[in-house]
């Protein structure tokens, strides 16, 4: 077996949702719509339990691989074992859509409450990026043959 560790850093995931949101808000061209849609410092408490509910969710979908987790000053790390074939390659992809994962979940829970048209197709891509792991950690390289 191969240990695999993944980091993602929580203000980074939290930023990314605030551009995205921001993003989302500022098409609606209504700026009551932008208010609400938009997150802001003052939402952090209901983020923090979005990111708890999202570090769950990745933790079930990996549990066969599963390892440890911790979070230490905000940078949140997932220790996995993964089959000793494991292309180290896939770490960087593996790791950005960790953080993608999050960034989607966390906006789709937000948009729950602030903009219900948007929830489905959040919910759907955040799904995307865990299949997206799962497929790195499933991949096993076809033995080299030599001639």
């Amino acid at each position: 077996m191969k240990k695999v560790l993944l980091s993602i850093d929580k203000e980074a995931v939290y930023n990314e949702v605030a551009k995205t949101t921001s993003y989302v808000g500022a098409k609606t061209n209504d700026a009551a719509l932008y208010d609400r849609i938009f997150t802001t410092d003052e939402d952090k408490e209901l983020l923090k339990r979005f990111w708890e509910e999202s570090k769950n969710v990745v933790t079930q979908n990996l549990k066969r691989f599963f390892i440890s987790e911790k979070e230490v000053n905000g940078i949140y790390t997932l220790e996995l074992a993964l089959h000793s074939s494991f292309k180290d390659g896939f770490i960087s992809g593996m790791q950005q859509s960790l953080f993608s994962f999050f960034v989607m979940t966390i906006t789709g829970k937000w948009f729950s409450i602030t903009d219900k048209d948007s929830v489905a197709e959040t919910a759907a891509s955040a799904m995307l990026h865990i299949d997206d792991i799962l497929k790195k950690v499933y991949y096993k390289q076809p033995p080299r043959i030599e001639y």
